[in-house]
């Protein structure tokens, strides 16, 4: 009996000891899997509590562990709302992440720990402008519909989709109607995800108008010059046809996910990829084309002070946006592939002003034919356009024509993001439908049916 105590206690002591040894592995070198659930979490926690004003513990169940990977339902987190932190791990403790918020940059994931330094970047203040007793977009006034055909597409679920958060139509360039679902209003800043792109493709434009970029230019980095990729131009970048390695898998360790928590130098990471396609004849969907093109921008306005307040100054004021919030990574690369919030009637205005070619009350913010460049199919797609840009809507990406098909007019163009944001631009309709929420592609969410519907009931 003694005999089988012994080996009993001894068989405890190598699990006790192999627990406590795989604790101290996963707190001194924790899985890169386990360093993204917690860096994704710190940041979008961060985004919604301090630009959004949402509750952090709503945000933690329904945005982050409801819709992703098992991991994230073991993820703890701590908001200091003093300090403007979040910090986020396994139980609490284990791949802890931090996430800073600064002013007029939103939030920023932390990979290499150091608070203080990225706290200490901040965007130039600038006083918003005093809102306009006016009809949307030069004020906030809605004069809404009362075409109860409309009123029965926005008011079903089955049109506006699981998930949906806010819903606005314009029509004409006025609201003619819009829904928000509960915990969210006409004042809540909504991430865009990759509708960002598009975002970042038009503050490309503005430099482009002001001489100091070309789609023409070549040998974009310095460590490219020396080898093939000195023949990518800013239109390849743009087209998502440079040829780069990149890996754009968001369920696991990934370029995309590695780039997004793991790197603080966004576009460094992104830049030291390879070639592995034909410059210009391969299409590759890629976040870090879209955060290099955010590093080429900025360069190309030089001053850096002046770089971090470009997006207010040439695009947002002008347009009114007044909500918008581009987010920079670490160092100060605007993440343009990802992290731009706007509250809906904001993202309608930039869709407006796509409709209006980038022209915004009589002054011409983009070049003369900036906006039919980038909605023209791109050279190696059927279905994306040359500047961040998508001809057909989700779902259809492997189908040129299905929108057509499904009754859409021809020339209606997307702004697409991740778990089902989407702005539909129709110049044939002057009609513009933001679509924003938390949906899953999984759940198969169609928005081309919700916009037929609304070309049909605006007729």
């Amino acid at each position: 009996m003694r005999i089988i105590l012994r080996s009993v206690k001894w068989l405890l002591g190598l699990v006790v000891l192999a627990v406590a040894a795989l604790a101290a592995w996963l707190y001194v070198a924790p899985p890169e899997l386990i360093r993204v659930g917690s860096g994704y979490s710190a940041k979008i926690i961060c985004s919604n509590v301090f630009l959004a004003g949402r509750d952090a513990n709503e945000v933690l169940a329904v945005d982050v562990q409801a819709p992703g990977h098992p991991l994230l339902r073991l993820m703890k987190v701590s908001v200091d709302k003093e300090k403007g932190t979040v910090s986020a791990g396994l139980f609490g403790v284990l791949g802890k992440s931090v996430a800073v918020v600064r002013d007029g940059l939103g939030c920023t994931s932390v990979p290499d720990g150091n608070t203080v330094a990225a706290k200490a970047l901040v965007a130039a203040a600038l006083p918003p402008a005093p809102p306009l007793d006016a009809l949307w977009p030069e004020g906030d006034k809605v004069d809404a519909s009362q075409n109860p055909e409309i009123a029965k597409v926005l008011d079903d679920p089955a049109w506006t989709g699981t998930g949906m958060r806010a819903v606005v139509v314009v029509k004409n360039g006025r609201i003619v109607a819009e829904r928000y679902s509960d915990g969210f209003s006409e004042m809540t800043p909504l991430l865009g995800w990759s509708m960002t792109k598009t975002v970042n493709a038009a503050i490309i434009g503005t430099l482009v108008k002001d001489g100091k970029m070309a789609m023409t230019n070549q040998g974009l980095f310095g460590p490219w010059k020396a080898d093939g990729r000195a023949a990518i131009s800013l239109a390849d970048m743009m087209a998502m046809s440079s040829g780069l390695e990149f890996n754009e898998d968001y369920g696991d360790v990934a370029d995309v996910t590695r780039m997004l928590y793991l790197e603080p130098d966004m576009a460094g990471f992104a830049e030291s990829k390879p070639l592995t396609g034909d410059v210009g004849k391969v299409f590759s969907y890629s976040s870090g084309t879209a955060v290099m093109l955010s590093r080429l921008w900025q360069d190309a306005i030089g001053d850096k002070d002046k770089a971090l307040a470009w997006p207010r100054t040439a695009l947002f004021d002008p347009l009114g946006m007044q909500s918008a919030v581009l987010e920079t990574d670490e160092q100060g690369t605007y993440v343009g592939s990802s992290y731009l919030y706007a509250t809906a009637r904001d993202w309608a205005r930039f869709g407006q002003f796509l409709l209006q070619g980038g022209v915004w009350n009589g002054k011409e913010i983009l070049p003369a034919g900036f906006v039919d460049w980038m909605r023209s199919q791109a050279p190696a797609s059927k279905v994306y356009g040359k500047g961040q840009l998508w001809i057909e809507g989700p779902g259809d990406e492997e189908s040129p024509g299905a929108g057509v098909a499904a009754g859409l007019p021809k020339d209606i163009y997307w702004m697409e993001g991740h778990d089902g944001q989407t702005v539909a631009i129709v110049p044939s309709e002057q009609l513009v439908v933001v679509r924003l929420g938390l949906t899953p592609a999984k759940l198969g969410y169609r928005p081309q049916t919700m916009v037929a519907a609304l070309v049909k009931a605006l007729h």
